[in-house]
């Protein structure tokens, strides 16, 4: 009886486990790239096969690519499960393409002491003129798009559009009196509370009294190209690779600079591939390095290096089409990268050139050089001679394993050796 009543509720137990009702967790920590956005496709993809209650996305970004923003803004917008975007926890920030998100949500929130906006496309710190067409097409883009999208889903069009046009940023406080934001919870199980019998801008009402959260976390894949969507990395790992390789190509033998500059060029590549990239920065980087190779062979006094930096330093920082403030190469990743590998790889084809330019001087034969005897010679064995095995014969046998020897003519790879102290 009480092993019926057992096996009963073992079966209902996991009956509630496959039928229990999800809602879906997703953490957005960095950059937006395509990496980032693989990721939140994937977790709606997944939400929707398991048809799971909602969707919340934690995020703390300080911005990114313009084209991953899109993807994600677009499927949460097309979404059929509701999607909680929550800025969080306490010191996050939804900044850039971040805003963009936030507001795409069906439920936008955010926890206290975080803030979202600073929305503007164009790179804070760059010399700029507002009065450019190129510029002002991308801002007036960036504003029809956020406007749009806030006024989808009921929120304040008019402080969107100002995060793009002015950088306008606000806390969260800020956010929920302005109606940026529809509510304000500081945890995870806090914002489930207030989101059961939320009604939805869509009419909807959301029941998430009894269900349970499950995490979607980020595949090795996922994590491996978000990490690699960072230029400044991309940008070591490339200059890394190209002198490593030219250092290996202008020295004999295979070594470090083959394995070192093969791995970080394919890695580089990997990198090159999720960002955009200019062809004309990888012409001119390209170009750099033919006239610093070039410098090491012909008597330019310096002139060929000098316009290989200079054509390293204009490729480098054209070498990316990012817009975004948050995904940017960086003066100093440049300065450091360049000055360092450039002096290294200088400093060790002077000292190859200086090397071969010294007058050799060849052992060409091993004749009156001394050795010692490794096999009883009687007449031939092996002996050792200049820290080299040699095949010998002895003219005086037999010559005992360990005696010194002296080598008497050379003959191709075949030696003649007598003993060093003939026997008393």
């Amino acid at each position: 009886m009480f092993r019926k009543i057992g096996l009963l509720s073992l079966l209902f137990g996991l009956s509630l486990g496959i039928f229990a009702e999800e809602v879906l967790k997703l953490t957005l920590d960095g950059t937006v790239n395509p990496a980032t956005s693989a990721y939140v496709l994937r977790g709606l993809t997944e939400a929707k096969r398991r048809g799971a209650k909602a969707v919340i996305i934690e995020l703390d970004t300080p911005g990114g690519l313009d084209t991953a923003m899109k993807e994600i803004v677009e499927a949460i917008m097309n979404s059929g499960i509701p999607v909680v975007v929550w800025v969080g926890p306490a010191g996050a920030r939804a900044a850039s393409a971040g805003t963009f998100i936030l507001l795409a949500g069906h439920v936008a929130a955010m926890a206290h002491g975080t803030s979202t906006g600073a929305a503007h496309p164009v790179a804070l710190g760059e010399t700029v003129d507002e009065k450019d067409p190129t510029v002002q097409k991308i801002v007036n883009d960036a504003a029809s798009r956020i406007r749009a999208i806030a006024e989808a889903r009921g929120r304040n069009a008019d402080w969107a559009e100002r995060a793009v046009r002015e950088s306008a940023t606000i806390t969260a406080t800020e956010a929920l009196e302005l109606r940026v934001i529809d509510l304000i919870a500081d945890s995870v199980p806090e914002l489930l509370a207030k989101l059961d019998g939320f009604k939805l801008h869509d009419d909807g009402t959301l029941d998430l009294a009894h269900v349970t959260l499950r995490e979607v976390h980020m595949t090795f894949k996922e994590q491996f190209f978000a990490y690699l969507a960072d230029p400044n990395l991309v940008y070591i790992l490339l200059m890394i690779g190209i002198y490593g390789l030219i250092y290996e190509f202008l020295t004999p033998g295979i070594g470090l600079g083959f394995v070192l500059g093969s791995i970080s060029l394919l890695l580089a590549i990997f990198g090159l591939h999720i960002l955009p990239i200019s062809f004309v920065g990888v012409g001119l980087v390209l170009l750099g390095f033919a006239l610093i190779i070039l410098d090491v062979f012909v008597a330019s006094h310096g002139l060929l290096t000098m316009g290989g930096l200079a054509s390293l330093i204009l490729g480098s920082f054209s070498l990316f089409e990012v817009e975004s403030p948050a995904v940017r190469l960086s003066w100093s990743t440049v300065a450091a990268t360049l000055g360092t590998l450039t002096a290294i790889l200088l400093f060790i084809l002077a000292k190859g050139l200086t090397a071969q330019r010294h007058k050799p001087h060849p052992l060409t034969t091993l004749a009156g050089l001394t050795g010692e005897a490794k096999d009883d010679l009687n007449p031939e064995g092996w002996v050792l001679v200049h820290g080299e095995y040699w095949w010998a014969k002895a003219e005086d046998p037999p010559i005992s394993r360990g005696e010194q020897i002296q080598v008497v003519a050379q003959e191709g790879r075949f030696l003649r050796v007598r003993r060093l102290s003939p026997k008393s």
